[in-house]
């Protein structure tokens, strides 16, 4: 992180298929969450011949992304920590007014116009972004599910589905959706159409395999 901050660049390899558990065994999965997200961009790939997978060039994708991971870091550094209680509860209770209360909370107070994406309507970064948020918030739930992202399910690929570890806790699957003017008349227009998406795509089908 420090060389990217310097503005060099980065050689990793990349697996699309993040999974949570892998972030204490494997390093490259953290630059796996910063590519989906928007974090950091591809300026070439090449074949690593020793091991034979393909190895990317990564770069910050922005001054704005540069400043917000310095940020970040000095935060972390300094000892005050972001507590995500307050989100992780409402979800496993199912309060999703609450959990809409929090997130607009976050939104007004930390997202800027940049994070979002200037072109909700025709780019997926929105989208990209909002999962990576919320992936952050849920990554203390790691030990009490199976976290994973960007993963082929039955007929699509799904955004983020947490499978419980444990036969008491509710699977719970995630998609994100970026409201079209256009074809939808209300943000409950495109719920309803990411609620359809999950359904069509049939992304609880493997969850139900495992009996879940």
């Amino acid at each position: 992180m420090e060389n990217l901050l310097k503005g060099e660049h980065l050689y990793k390899e990349i697996d699309e298929q993040i999974i949570f558990d892998q972030m204490d065994a494997d390093e490259n999965a953290i630059w796996s969450l910063f590519l989906a997200c928007g974090y950091l961009k591809v300026e070439s790939c090449m074949l690593n011949e020793d091991t034979g997978e393909d190895l990317y060039e990564l770069m910050l994708t922005n001054k704005e992304v540069q400043i917000m991971f310095r940020k970040l870091i000095r935060k972390w550094f300094s000892g005050s920590g972001t507590v995500y209680n307050g989100f992780i509860r409402a979800l496993l209770l199912g309060d999703v007014k609450s959990m809409n209360a929090y997130m607009n909370r976050v939104a007004l107070l930390t997202f800027s116009y940049f994070d979002s994406g200037k072109k909700p309507s025709a780019d997926t970064q929105p989208e990209r972004f909002y999962q990576g948020f919320v992936l952050g918030l849920s990554v203390e739930l790691a030990g009490r599910y199976i976290i994973t992202s960007n993963r082929e399910s039955s007929f699509g690929r799904y955004d983020v589905v947490m499978e419980p570890q444990k036969e008491t806790d509710h699977a719970v699957i995630i998609e994100f959706k970026v409201r079209d003017s256009k074809e939808e008349a209300s943000l409950e227009d495109t719920a309803q159409a990411a609620l359809k998406q999950i359904e069509a795509q049939r992304y609880e089908a493997d969850l139900e395999n495992r009996g879940v």
